[in-house]
């Protein structure tokens, strides 16, 4: 579990009358080895309590996934978003990763989900009761907690309403296909398509690291594999891929990072439970 922020003594009541505390920070960071950022906000619902990842490189830096955009992220860590170039990377386009995509003038995302990015459709608001009953009660079977009224647990600032809340849209200004190298002067990145939890869903791989940052195909909790634009049988091939590259490290949309030995452990945990092989089909 992430470790909760602090939050202000004082409540606000929205809603039902239910008391919200203020956060006294909406953004956790941190700073791992290698130039690495990691981010997540405590007080989203853990189903969209996202991580995103900033990589300082030599010439520009790389922002995987943006979050929720509850707050602005850009302006909250100004040492990280300067001057320098930023290239904002979705790895899919579900609202707790592109919250903040808007926010960067250089947004990529894979050409199969262009339009979701500018269009936004699905989970776009902070209140639960707009989550479809059935998409609910498959995200509560999968292992995650019951919805209360929001999917905030905290207010960001006094007076905040979250009703106001909807995911924005933002134009891609760069379509990434499977292979494609982004590079940042001093280290390189390849985008890997590795479809299932959505149909544009990637992963990025850093060679000299062995590092993977793999969005949500795969993480340390309960994946979610049912559902809108997921297809199970197109999953367990992209699964099994993961598996025979020569992965160390995963940095994931979810939960903490781990190694090699735990992601062939959930891999074939899910495709037992799948009742699938865990044999790499032929391209």
């Amino acid at each position: 579990m992430n470790v909760p922020t602090e939050t202000a003594a004082k409540p606000q009541p929205w809603g039902s009358g239910r008391p919200y505390p203020i956060a006294a920070r909406w953004y956790e960071r941190l700073t791992l080895e290698n130039g690495v950022t990691r981010f997540w906000e405590p007080h989203v619902h853990p189903l969209e309590q996202a991580n995103f990842w900033h990589i300082c490189g030599r010439d520009r830096d790389l922002l995987i996934d943006s979050g929720m955009g509850i707050v602005p992220l850009r302006p909250s860590f100004p040492d990280l978003f300067g001057s320098k170039e930023v290239i904002a990377l979705a790895t899919h386009t579900h609202i707790d990763h592109i919250g903040a995509v808007h926010e960067f003038e250089q947004r990529w995302v894979h050409e199969a989900e262009a339009r979701q990015m500018a269009h936004p459709s699905g989970v776009t608001t902070l209140v639960c009761a707009d989550i479809h009953p059935q998409l609910a009660a498959l995200f509560v079977a999968a292992g995650y907690p019951p919805f209360d009224e929001l999917l905030i647990d905290a207010m960001p600032h006094a007076g905040y309403d979250p009703r106001q809340y909807r995911l924005r849209g933002a134009e891609p200004t760069h379509l990434v296909r499977d292979k494609d190298i982004i590079d940042l002067g001093d280290r390189r990145f390849e985008i890997i398509q590795l479809p299932g939890h959505s149909p544009g869903s990637i992963c990025v791989w850093e060679a000299a690291t062995a590092t993977l940052y793999s969005g949500d195909l795969i993480y340390d909790g309960p994946l979610v594999y049912e559902g809108p634009g997921m297809d199970l049988d197109i999953y367990a091939q992209s699964l099994r891929r993961l598996k025979a590259m020569p992965i160390q490290t995963v940095h994931a949309g979810h939960d903490p990072s781990f190694g090699r030995e735990r992601l062939v452990e959930i891999i074939d945990t899910y495709l037992r439970r799948w009742g699938m092989s865990d044999q790499v089909q032929p391209a």
